[in-house]
């Protein structure tokens, strides 16, 4: 019997719960109305405004107060996702999907997130214990009193199971996710090439070669790598203008996270006062601290740094002693429980057992920061407390994963930059190869640097600092390997130099912009090529109308341009038809895959300009031909990139269709700053990853702070605010969290009063 078969006989096993369709239309009222708000472990009452995009402000007289009601306010919007990535940080997918997310949990079960949690707990600063106790106890009081559940309860099998503190440092690890992981799955197969030496120096020397942002002061394997892409901390956009260069003198912010696009959000919008923490910003659920946002006197936001926190070693010759093995059973919804071997050695899990890296060599050994005890918990409720860039940068020296480019701006008017991770200084500049031997005395790890010993930026002279996943430094030890490509640095740079003022608008502008240089740069290279070696094509055929839109085209993707589906499609063809004849297909996919493509094929464009034209020549004529055929499918961008809104529940067979909410055009690429990431393709297709949340704050004004996320707050299916915030998203505005108590007041006019528990009332 196929796994699919057994999926949909499991589907009919579920019964009704499975088939019921999605709730009624809930009002803003009726949602808030199923808050627990009466007998609750609180010392004092708790008071929660609400605007009408359901954000919530939560003011309480103690920390601990206000710990339980970010727990119970989490829960009530997000547990069904809450829920979801609890299982998939430990593992369990099989329980919730059945038989055919076994290999997913093998391969999730190898990568153990949870392997530092017991130490990390035990570290953990009496204040920090208290703080995620008390959150904890907030999720699980919602968790128990709740008479309605999510839907997701129902549909994946899920039962009242309580939260423990461990998990959320699961959690943590599994925002950890190193993503050079997800280009190594590539690699190993690349690397089996018999042109491997030369490919990994090219990969090596285009990754590195990025602009510093700092002064010097299968289905399964395909999940798997979504699953890690779409919840680690994998990209993102992150500037910061000084008072000298603002209008209102003190320092501007801006972030907008990429990561993968889903309903819910994987972020939310929150607001909060104690009597230790005063701030708002986007929160992760299921983690009680502000990523992204502000206090009354700082700014932060941060980008992955796409650091060397991993390495691969070759475990083949390592004795028998030296590697352990233990057996974990995956509990699989529907079917047989699943026993699997998972293998340990002194340089991390043999992680080309997971069946997603089948046919990829090794055995090859995962030594990751991550599998050692660090506090990034602490560290950022250090931060969202934080009052100067002293204190700020002092906060990350516990932590160690994801590595971040932390950005920093003030009220005085000052901003700075931190490289917040725990990194192996090593011995060599760049590695000779992917995999690593256990016995070079280079490939050790000597000592981790933290932020404290780590390079810095304070107050740079150009006024700005920005980040988008580029190299934050030069630096004398290797800091990463393949870092994102400069377009949106250099885009950046563009947009900030000069001596003007910058305003929110400035920003907010910014963080919408669709222009990408490398692509009118190569479109350049191209058209200049087909002008002096091609003939013109007839006047009036396909192909003369796809060239005379290439040509003409600014290198701006707006949904209403068909000058991006000219480019793309060339592109698309080129590259294949460029590499395909010079190494075997599957070879060339992976190496396009992992590569700076553009910069590379620029390179190389260049190169067979002056040695190997006639190459050159075969891949344009294949690729005008092919792109002219698809040319006319296409009005604009548009039409053929697509942003498509859906839950996790939409990839289900039978009932997967009632979760998919909403498809639309949207602009933007790969590489521009309003990051839409999509697949070279020559077809319709979806964005599945880039740009879901945005953020611009002006320190001058605790109210000037405008959030946006692409969904809605609430995870409840049918709820007024499931997915009203996509129509601002797409319309370019944006939503204002005040921090002043008189303008919360007036903005989130929505109150609930979380009243204590009265002397001898029972617990619920």
């Amino acid at each position: 019997m196929s796994y699919v078969l057994i999926a949909a006989f499991g589907l009919l096993l579920a019964g009704c719960a499975v088939l019921t369709p999605l709730p009624d239309p809930t009002t803003l009222k009726d949602r808030l109305a199923k808050l627990p708000t009466r007998d609750l472990p609180l010392a004092a009452p708790v008071t929660i405004s609400w605007n009408d995009h359901q954000v919530p402000f939560i003011e309480a007289a103690t920390d601990a107060d206000l710990a339980f009601a970010l727990g119970l306010v989490h829960a009530h919007l997000r547990l069904g996702q809450m829920e979801i990535v609890r299982r998939i940080s430990q593992g369990r997918l099989s329980e919730m999907g059945g038989p055919l997310a076994t290999d997913i949990d093998h391969g999730l079960r190898i990568l153990d997130f949870g392997r530092a949690a017991s130490e990390m707990e035990k570290g953990l600063p009496a204040e920090t214990r208290t703080w995620l106790t008390r959150y904890v106890e907030g999720v699980n009081h919602y968790l128990f009193a709740a008479k309605d559940l999510p839907q997701e309860f129902a549909v994946l099998g899920l039962n009242r199971e309580p939260w423990k503190v461990a998990d959320l440092l699961t959690i943590v690890r599994l925002g950890g996710t190193d993503v050079n992981w997800l280009i190594w799955f590539n690699l190993l197969r690349l690397r089996q090439n018999p042109e491997w030496p030369t490919l990994w120096a090219r990969l090596v020397e285009a990754g590195t070669a990025s602009l510093p942002s700092m002064d010097a002061d299968g289905r399964a394997a395909q999940l798997f790598e979504d699953i890690l892409k779409g919840l680690s901390r994998s990209g993102s956009n992150s500037v910061v203008v000084a008072g000298s260069r603002t209008a209102s003198g003190a320092a501007l912010i801006a972030s907008d996270p990429h990561l993968g696009i889903n309903l819910p959000n994987i972020w939310l919008i929150a607001g909060m006062k104690s009597p230790s923490v005063h701030a708002v910003g986007l929160m992760f659920p299921g983690l009680p601290f502000v990523a992204v946002g502000r206090n009354e006197w700082i700014g932060w936001g941060g980008t992955n740094m796409r650091s060397a926190s991993s390495d691969l070693y070759d475990v083949s010759r390592l004795a028998p002693k030296d590697v352990s093995v233990r057996r974990e059973t995956l509990k699989v919804r529907w079917w047989f429980d699943k026993e699997v071997e998972i293998r340990e050695t002194p340089y991390g899990p043999v992680i080309t057992d997971a069946p997603s890296l089948e046919g990829a060599g090794g055995p090859f050994a995962l030594k990751w920061v991550g599998h050692t005890p660090s506090d990034e918990i602490t560290a950022m409720l250090k931060v969202n407390r934080a009052r100067d860039f002293a204190e700020f940068r002092a906060a990350f020296k516990t932590f160690a994963v994801p590595a971040q480019n932390m950005m920093y701006a003030d009220a005085r008017g000052h901003i700075g930059q931190v490289m917040a991770l725990h990194l192996p200084v090593r011995a060599r500049a760049s590695p000779k190869d992917l995999v690593l031997d256990p016995a070079d005395p280079a490939a050790r790890w000597p000592r981790i640097a933290d932020a404290t010993n780590l390079p810095f930026s304070y107050d740079p002279a150009r006024g700005w600092l920005g980040s988008a996943n580029n190299k934050p430094v030069e630096a004398p030890f290797p800091i990463g390997y393949f870092f994102s490509p400069d377009d949106r640095m250099v885009r950046m740079k563009a947009l900030l130099d000069g001596e003007r003022r910058i305003g929110v608008e400035d920003l907010t502008a910014l963080q919408q912009d669709v222009y990408m240089q490398s692509a009118v740069e190569l479109r350049d290279a191209l058209v200049a090529w087909m002008a002096a070696n091609l003939p013109a094509p007839a006047a009036g055929s396909a192909d003369a109308a796809l060239l005379a839109e290439l040509r003409g085209w600014d290198g701006y993707y707006r949904t209403d341009s068909r000058g991006p589906v000219a480019f793309e499609l060339v592109f698309h063809h080129f590259k294949d038809a460029f590499y395909n004849g010079h190494m075997d297909p599957e070879a060339a996919r992976n190496f396009i895959s992992v590569a700076d493509i553009k910069r590379i094929l620029a390179d190389d464009v260049a190169r067979a300009a002056h040695g190997d034209g006639a190459r050159l020549s075969a891949a344009l004529r294949d690729a005008l031909g092919k792109s002219a055929e698809a040319f006319g499918q296409f009005a604009n961008w548009g039409e053929m990139h697509r942003l498509g809104l859906s839950h996790a529940l939409g990839n289900l067979p039978v009932i997967g269709g009632r979760y998919r909410f909403g498809e639309y055009p949207v602009g933007g690429s790969t590489d521009t700053l309003m990051k839409t990431s999509h697949s070279s393709t020559d077809e319709r297709h979806f964005t599945r990853y880039g740009s879901q949340a945005r953020h611009v704050s002006d320190l001058a004004d605790p109210d000037a702070n405008y959030f946006l996320i692409l969904g809605g707050q609430d995870g409840w299916f049918a709820s007024s605010t499931f997915v009203d915030q996509v129509p601002l998203w797409l319309e370019g505005r944006y939503i204002q969290v005040p921090m002043r108590p008189e303008t919360v007041r007036r903005l989130h006019p929505h109150v609930t009063l979380l009243a204590p528990r009265q002397s001898g009332s029972p617990s619920p």
